[in-house]
């Protein structure tokens, strides 16, 4: 069954959510600043908006994937957004990820509105969008977390309700933590396999299955060893989420070391020039940095 859609926002994850939904058959309504963007999704069988507002008349689902709480803000509630255009008992679910607080912000004005909000925010990018296999966690109220499935099932191989607006978000900040000191771990080992004279391309296989194992591994240590910086995410991105980790972890309390190490090294990255790439592009990091061995 098709249903009918506006996506906000057309950016490289939007415009893979966007190529998917257009694929498995669904009426797709967009609309993004760049107008370059959207006509790559109306090419496929979209049809552009001039406004958020215009986007969200007729459809039953809005979704937004969009950089931050405040794009997010105005596209929903600013002039000419989504509130302005959606009818009552309209399901906004934002991909986006952004601080859980200002989910549960968002989620109380849509209330007023009479528009239900759910976050989910991914795992897995745009090449997992493009196959349906993108892994989903979801905050909201479970009848409005079902309802939004309807849409992302196109999307989505794994979709978990996590609890109340913010669940999601908060589940995706996790996310990161793991993600983030993943990837540094991974580049690390590629470097000393690469300085050891070690063939790195065939340690995904020689570990699978074994407890070092993980679709990180498998996916980035091939990339790390030949510098494959093809760009699926930003570094700059992983830096938006972390400090939106370290922000929680003063809130609740927690001690995480070792994600402090892993955002400064992230905002390091930023600083010189990286932002923009991969995060492949940490194996910048690790270049040149090791100390020749007294022979």
């Amino acid at each position: 069954m098709s249903e009918k859609i506006a996506l906000i926002g057309a950016g490289a994850m939007g415009g893979a959510i966007g190529t998917r939904l257009l694929e498995t058959g669904n009426a797709l309504n967009v609309f993004d600043l760049d107008a370059e963007k959207v006509a790559v999704l109306v090419a496929k069988g979209g049809v552009a908006a001039d406004s958020a507002a215009e986007a969200s008349r007729g459809v039953d689902f809005v979704i937004t994937s969009l950089n931050a709480s405040r794009i997010v803000e105005l596209a929903a509630f600013g002039k000419d957004g989504i509130a302005d255009g959606a009818a009552e008992g309209t399901v906004i679910i934002d991909m986006s990820s952004i601080e859980p607080g200002a989910t549960r912000k968002f989620a109380a004005m849509a209330a007023e509105r009479g528009l239900a909000w759910v976050d989910s925010p991914l795992s897995g990018g745009a090449p997992k969008a493009l196959i349906g296999e993108l892994t989903l966690m979801a905050g909201g109220a479970a009848a409005d977390v079902e309802r939004a499935h309807q849409a992302l099932r196109h999307v989505a191989s794994n979709y978990t309700h996590m609890g109340p607006s913010g669940a999601g978000q908060t589940t995706k900040l996790i996310n990161q933590v793991l993600c983030g000191i993943g990837f540094l771990a991974v580049a690390e080992a590629t470097q000393l396999a690469l300085d050891a004279g070690v063939d790195a391309e065939k340690i995904p296989q020689a570990l699978k299955g074994g407890r070092a194992d993980s679709a990180l591994l498998q996916e980035y240590l091939p990339r790390f060893a030949t510098k494959d910086y093809r760009r699926t995410g930003r570094i700059d991105n992983m830096v938006k989420d972390l400090n939106a980790v370290n922000d929680l972890s003063r809130q609740t309390g927690t001690s995480m070391p070792m994600t402090a190490i892993c955002t400064e090294i992230h905002r390091m990255l930023t600083a010189a020039g990286l932002g923009g790439e991969d995060e492949a592009a940490v194996m910048e990091f690790f270049k040149g940095a090791k100390e020749e061995i007294p022979g």
